[in-house]
């Protein structure tokens, strides 16, 4: 095969760190059975088969929607949520698990690019827009291939490669709040390698105060073809990232008078984030039916940023400089690993082996800023104190396959298992740390049992039980050792959360208007285990109340989802997202709501208010999500889009007291392409798009869990809140040679 075909398809199926599979072409021909679960790389669209819901998003629909984040990608896609503050800080939901949570709380959802499970200090992932090639969304407990804290499933992003990147491109873009980004890109394809490098750049001022944003891509690939069957591809990306404040209002009073957030003050603000991922994959195909894949990655991410208001100077008087704050955090986190998958498949049975080595380290130095008191009842503490400086080792062995095999012509079973060996270790370099050194090993199973029945080639029935685990961090098992105010009890002895999957739907194509593909499914997600505080959230312990994480809660989330796609080239498309999701928690009988000033020391300056939660409504998880999407193409190269993208109410707070409305927010996107120069070479594109057209004013987020303003009452004054900005625009244009 001549290379720059080879390239040609891998680019077509979103893979390069495969080899083109010649012989699995020839494999499928034949009729034989292929395992087509990865988590190296993610080649494949095919559904047939598969036992779980699954979702797949092109690169080409990506480019299209011109987004300025991942969620307006991911909206598209029943099941999925994505709660945004501003720009592109984000943190995605599967299901309607993690909602609960706080922003910088690991997701519950394992975000994987280019086989590189990525995640960032804040719990969130930074996502380069220019560069995607494919998304592939796992729903359901998905442990069984990507181990810790895939307890709802797994987003799967592959960038751009092969031989159609060969060439140049530029383009550009502007739109409302000073938002603007540039790219440029330049790639070559020849008989024994290929490559590309890409340059890009992100910014705006935003619409929130001290809300401007900045990013900065370099990234690229190189393959070298070793053999007609085999591969070798080099891929990196490095990013330099500025993100301030994201614009958190407290109550709705403010919310409706300063939705910029003018008169408030954020908790953390002014990020300069230094990203670096490097990737090596081989692959080669051993014979028709087998194949070898090893991945060799290292992602590294360097963070800093204040943290903490300052709230009373030296002099006891309060403080209102907006740049004041107590903490200069200093993050430096690496992971690093190495996977390797084998492939073999047949006429009645196909399998995988495979294992998973990680070895990631997070380093962490806290030091004071400025000089400050923490109430006028406190002795000063001095800038330049280094208050925390410690590294948390994480390393996980794990071995995990897959086994399918065909019962009968029309029904296939899968089994997944995986063994994740995990080992935490922590270390702690201040002269008076209470504990030096610490560690704890976890030792956790997952395992995923599914089947497909193939009605005919248009309808499959598919089911399947899957689970996923998360296993405790360092703070929460040695909180009370490793804190030098000691304000949080240790408890060593809490166990992995668990989450059950179960799941059940009808996928198929309908052959009229070019294709109509559908799928609906039930689902049931429960966690044990959940981990939670036994005081409350930020209930003091010095008032009389013992602070520990213990595994006390539960929650149940179930629902039904439906996904209605039609043929995009017809001159009327449309597609059609719809969840309903009912998530409570089944265990949550310790809640303690602090009322009053939590800072000061005065008896009677505050109280605490116990809560049963069991049985209540998760928060922030609204009931119904509709989601639609319709196209129009009245003549070659144009295209108008109208999106609706509307929510059911929820609570904002787990002692639902406090509801939040639902909305609906349309977009607008139109597209026009064509072509100049000999042989149409240069390939033109322009596009507009306009969100919340009707410029309607709802909440991105709102939470609730404490009496913010100190009044010994708990109401809608208290809750955190970004605003959405509103209506917006960007326009650009960009020419492929």
């Amino acid at each position: 095969m001549n290379p720059k075909t080879k390239s040609s398809v891998t680019g077509a199926l979103g893979l390069s760190v495969l080899l083109m599979m010649p012989s699995i072409s020839s494999a499928a021909d034949m009729g034989l059975m292929q395992v087509d679960s990865t988590t190296i790389d993610d080649r494949f669209e095919s559904k047939r088969g598969e036992p779980s819901n699954i979702s797949v998003i092109s690169g080409t629909k990506v480019e299209k929607a011109h987004a300025e984040n991942i969620k307006q990608i991911l909206d598209a896609i029943p099941g999925v949520t994505a709660e945004l503050q501003s720009q592109d800080s984000l943190k995605i939901h599967i299901r309607g698990v993690e909602n609960q949570r706080f922003m910088g709380e690991k997701p519950g959802v394992a975000v994987v690019i280019d086989g590189v499970p990525v995640f960032e200090r804040t719990g969130r992932v930074n996502i380069n827009m220019d560069d995607i090639e494919s998304i592939k969304v796992i729903k359901g407990g998905a442990s069984y291939l990507f181990g810790d804290d895939a307890l709802a499933g797994a987003v799967i992003i592959t960038t751009k490669r092969g031989a159609k990147m060969a060439g140049g491109q530029v383009s550009g873009e502007a739109g409302s709040f000073g938002s603007a980004r540039g790219l440029a890109r330049a790639g070559f394809a020849g008989d024994s390698v290929s490559g590309h490098v890409q340059l890009s750049r992100r910014e705006a001022n935003s619409y929130y105060f001290q809300g401007g944003y900045k990013a900065d891509y370099l990234n690229g690939k190189l393959q070298g073809y070793l053999s007609d069957t085999s591969d070798l591809t080099f891929g990196w990306e490095v990013a330099k990232r500025f993100k301030d404040s994201h614009g958190t209002v407290t109550g709705v009073t403010q919310a409706a008078l300063d939705s910029t957030s003018v008169a408030g003050r954020d908790y953390a603000r002014n990020y300069n984030v230094d990203l670096g991922k490097y990737y090596l994959t081989y692959a080669n195909d051993i014979s028709e039916s087998s194949n070898l894949m090893l991945n060799l990655y290292q992602f590294g991410d360097h963070t800093n940023f204040w943290t903490a208001p300052i709230r009373t100077d030296v002099n006891r008087l309060p403080v209102i400089d907006v740049n004041a704050y107590q903490n200069s955090n200093d993050y430096k986190q690496t992971q690093r690993g190495v996977k390797g998958e084998w492939r073999n498949g047949g006429e009645r049975l196909a399998w995988m082996s495979a294992f998973d080595l990680r070895d990631n380290s997070y380093k962490n130095k806290v030091s004071i800023l400025q000089d400050f008191r923490v109430s006028a009842f406190s002795p000063i503490t001095t800038a330049g104190t280094v208050i925390a400086d410690n590294k948390t080792k994480e390393r996980m062995y794990a071995a995990y396959g897959e086994l399918k095999f065909s019962l009968t012509d029309a029904l296939t079973a899968t089994l997944n298992g995986r063994y994740d060996h995990i080992k935490l270790s922590y270390e702690d370099y201040l002269p008076a740390a209470p504990a030096a050194s610490l560690s704890k090993s976890f030792n956790v199973g997952s395992w995923r049992g599914g089947i497909n029945y193939d009605f005919n080639d248009s309808v499959s029935l598919y089911s399947n039980v899957s689970t996923g685990f998360r296993a405790p961090t360092i703070n929460q098992l040695f909180a009370g050792t490793i804190t030098l105010n000691g304000n949080v009890a240790a408890n060593p002895n809490l166990k992995p959360e668990q989450a059950y999957n179960y799941e059940i739907g009808l996928r198929g194509r309908l052959d009229v208007v070019g294709g109509v593909e559908w799928d609906i499914a039930a689902f049931q997600i429960d966690r044990k285990n959940f981990i939670l505080n036994v005081a409350g959230q930020y209930a003091n312990p010095l008032r009389g109340v013992t602070d520990q994480y213990q595994n006390i809660g539960g929650s149940r989330n179930r629902g039904v989802e439906l996904a209605v796609k039609s043929d995009q080239d017809q001159m009327f498309s449309m597609d059609v997202a719809y969840t309903f999701l009912d998530a409570k928690f089944t265990q949550y009988d310790n809640f303690n709501l602090l009322l009053g000033n939590r800072f000061s020391p005065a008896p009677g300056a505050s109280t605490i208010v116990p809560y049963n939660n069991s049985g209540n409504v998760v928060p922030r998880v609204p009931k119904h999500k509709l989601f639609l999407a319709a196209r129009l193409k009245p003549f070659s190269g144009f295209t108008l889009t109208g999106e609706m993208n509307a929510q059911g109410s929820y609570f904002a707070d787990e002692i639902n007291q406090e509801k939040i409305g639902g909305h609906a927010l349309f977009d607008l996107i139109a597209n026009y392409d064509f072509a100049t120069g000999a042989n149409n070479r240069v390939k033109w594109a322009l596009f507009t798009r306009m969100d919340n057209v009707l410029d309607r004013q709802v909440y991105n987020t709102a939470r609730g869990y404490t009496d913010s303003n100190g009044d010994f009452i708990y109401n809608a004054e208290d809750l955190s809140i970004v605003v959405n900005p509103g209506r917006s625009w960007s326009a650009g244009i960009s020419a492929t040679f």
